[in-house]
């Protein structure tokens, strides 16, 4: 081994470098601290009932000067204990509260006291301000638009946005989107691509939230519209004719069901209320996502629409370049996906997703309705699959469930099937018109005025879109893996207590599995857990790991700098306590 490295006089100076580099890297939390100080006794002992005022003493005065000067020293100024001479002062009895910073301090009081004590520190020459101690609370914000507004009675709000709600006993699956708003509205810059039928521009809780967009919808066939691309994202009605679905070798057969169900879904325009409608507006609904903005792209006409044409979306909502189409100006950070076939995930949906991925875009899809195996694109590598539960929690009938399912959220369902109401639906935006488009409306369950319940896994999805979209506004740095693993990790656990007559859900042989209806949902079939909004707002707020790594406080690249440089220093200091090397002995002669 070249020994020479050890006798360079710049050696020690190199390792001490980077142990002082790596010493950096070290979570604040690990440096050490100033001893506590024992605190000092109270100036008096109250009884309950008692008042806090903050007390602001004058520059210069003999504690806080006192204190200051501490601080500049380089020691911890030791916290105030004014009360005791405060009280002889003004001969009301007060005990020491904690400090704020060097001349500020609270001081609890009798609550009959307050008054006079203000009174007497209005006049006190040292005394530079006092008021009284105000609690603050959590802004939990309340949404004026009708279907979720406060103080609704039964049948509401079982009819109207239970589901942004809070968790109560009778809807344990609501995702308490209301204690994500107190955190954030949502950031206006921050996009949600909903790839789908397009939207209907004209309705007032979406006319203000919705960009251009563009329409991938190649095919003249399902088009519903003058066909080909172009930059025309509304929705002209995705309905056929009944000839159309009757026909049985012919492109449309069984695309409808019966009657309405013929009728345009207006589809698009759902989904893209329930993320991102125009919250606090005293109209219709409230967005789960409040201020954040839908990018409409077409990719769907009649019965659906070819992965090629939504391979092509979802490459353009990123941003990233598709031939023959203006680039995006305003790239989607979040995908959503409430689309999908019972196949494997094909390579024409796994090369675009992990492309808008590499871009930093989170993707959501939606599981799929038929009671079996995920769907594609929702079972692609890097997707957030989300399944659908019922209000209390349990998977419902329709929604498809297995391993690839990141968590689940509510996807409505129906009780009360026998009589005009259909409870715990999703009510979001939609039009009137059965072909062409209509008036705007809102889906509901009440059967009595013409409402049509929202009900399926693609509604379930845009709320988990929203999420990922109220996450990236507290921490815009978040990559699409750390995403869906706070996500994941603050899902809530399905309830314990469903009715034990409901099986437990189970992992489908495949696609020709027979259907599962509704079950108890496990970690295996059904995700992490039950959407929480309000956690994963929480959790996306707290710090990234140190170089973005996967979580640790430390990097390993920086563990390894701190440990060689702590074995350089060591062999270093061998060499000088054995008297070899001309370094070591100079450094001795000069007593250093």
């Amino acid at each position: 081994m070249d020994r020479s490295f050890f006798r360079c006089p710049d050696a020690r100076g190199l390792a001490a470098a980077l142990l002082g580099l790596a010493v950096l890297a070290w979570p604040a939390a690990a440096v050490e601290r100033a001893p506590a100080r024992a605190a000092g006794a109270a100036a008096a002992t109250l009884a309950t009932g008692t008042e806090r005022v903050v007390v602001r003493w004058r520059a210069g005065v003999g504690p806080a000067r006192e204190r200051i000067a501490q601080a500049a020293g380089g020691e911890a100024a030791a916290p105030l204990r004014m009360a005791r001479t405060l009280t002889l002062r003004h001969g009301i009895a007060l005990a020491d509260g904690a400090s704020v910073d060097a001349r500020t301090q609270v001081v609890r009081v009798a609550a009959g006291n307050v008054a006079a004590l203000l009174a007497r520190l209005a006049i006190d020459p040292e005394v530079e301000w006092a008021e009284v101690d105000q609690r603050q609370r959590i802004a939990r914000v309340v949404p004026n638009d009708p279907f979720y507004g406060a103080g609704q009675t039964p049948p509401m709000p079982a009819l109207g946005q239970w589901f942004l709600r809070a968790p109560t006993v009778d809807a344990p699956a609501a995702i308490d989107a209301v204690a994500a708003w107190a955190r954030t509205r949502g950031d206006a810059g921050i996009v949600v691509a909903v790839l789908d039928t397009g939207v209907r521009f004209d309705h007032p809780d979406l006319a203000d939230k919705l960009l251009l967009g563009y329409d991938f919808v190649s095919d003249p066939a399902t088009a519903n519209d003058d066909g080909g691309r172009d930059d025309d994202a509304s929705d002209p009605g995705d309905w056929i004719m009944q000839a159309e679905h009757e026909a049985v070798n012919g492109p449309f057969a069984g695309c409808g069901l019966t009657g309405r169900d013929l009728g345009s879904s207006w589809h698009g325009t759902q989904v893209a209320g329930l993320i991102a409608a125009a919250t606090d507006n005293a109209i219709g609904v409230a967005g789960a996502g409040w201020h954040l903005r839908v990018l409409p792209v077409r990719v769907l006409g009649k019965c659906g629409g070819w992965s090629a044409d939504i391979a092509a979306g979802i490459r353009w909502a990123a941003g990233l370049d598709v031939p023959d189409v203006p680039r995006n100006p305003h790239p989607a950070r979040v995908i959503n996906l409430s689309l999908g076939s019972q196949a494997t995930c094909s390579r024409t949906y796994a090369d675009a997703i992990a492309a808008v991925r590499a871009a930093g875009v989170v993707v959501v899809a939606a599981a799929g309705n038929q009671g079996v195996a995920v769907n594609q694109p929702a079972n692609c590598p890097g997707v957030i699959a989300v399944a659908g539960v019922r209000h209390v929690g349990t998977k419902v009938g329709y929604s498809s469930l297995g391993p690839q399912v990141a968590l689940a959220a509510p996807a409505g369902n129906c009780v009360d099937l026998a009589g005009p109401l259909c409870r715990y639906p999703l009510v979001t935006t939609s039009n009137t018109g059965t072909t062409v488009p209509a008036g705007p409306t809102y889906t509901a369950g009440d059967f009595l005025h013409g409402g049509t319940p929202t009900l399926g896994t693609s509604f379930a999805s845009p709320l988990v879109a929203a999420a990922a979209g109220l996450m990236l506004s507290v921490q815009p740095g978040l990559t699409p893996d750390e995403l869906a693993h706070r996500l994941r990790s603050s899902a809530r656990p399905f309830p314990t207590t469903a009715d034990p007559g409901v099986p437990a859900c189970r992992v489908p042989a495949g696609f020709g599995d027979v259907e599962q209806l509704e079950c108890r949902c496990t970690t295996d079939t059904c995700g992490a857990g039950l959407l929480d909004v309000g956690a994963a707002v929480a959790r996306a707020a707290e710090p990234l790991p140190v170089g973005g790594g996967g979580g640790g406080s430390l990097t390993f690249g920086w563990a390894l700098g701190l440990a060689l440089a702590s074995l350089l220093l060591r062999l270093l200091d061998r060499r000088d306590l054995a008297g070899r090397g001309s370094v070591g002995r100079r450094r001795r002669r000069a007593g250093r």
